[in-house]
């Protein structure tokens, strides 16, 4: 439970991350929503993959080169999933942009990202 633990802590830092990143660009500088978000998603990914890479896994043993190739495997599944969660909840059911954001990457986040790390990018040999 304490890596699970760690793992979402990593991951609130680094979606704090994102979605700082995220609604500047589409508040401030007015990018449209989609891509605001994918460069937001892009930020996170970075950070989230030094933290749980150093911090969480403690997988440092391991070739950054063949971690990074996983990690970014992974990632740009949650990318994927990120984007076409917040069509659907904007786009189709009309959730204000903030919202919908929270909840698809909660919903990735448990759903998707803990494990694969877990299991294949940072799995001890």
């Amino acid at each position: 439970m304490n890596l699970f633990i760690k793992a979402n802590s990593a991951s609130l830092v680094s979606s704090f991350c994102d979605y700082l990143v995220a609604i500047l660009l589409k508040e401030v500088m007015l990018v449209p929503a989609f891509f605001a978000s994918i460069t937001g998603t892009m930020t996170g990914g970075v950070i989230n993959f030094f933290i749980n890479r150093q911090w969480v896994f403690r997988s440092c043993s391991t070739s950054i080169y063949f971690q990074s190739k996983r990690y970014f495997l992974i990632w740009s599944g949650n990318l994927l999933l990120n984007a076409v969660g917040l069509y659907l909840l904007i786009d189709v059911a009309g959730l204000y942009y903030t919202t919908a954001k929270v909840m698809t990457s909660v919903l990735v986040a448990v759903m998707y990202n803990y494990p694969l790390q877990k299991k294949y990018v940072f799995k001890s040999n």
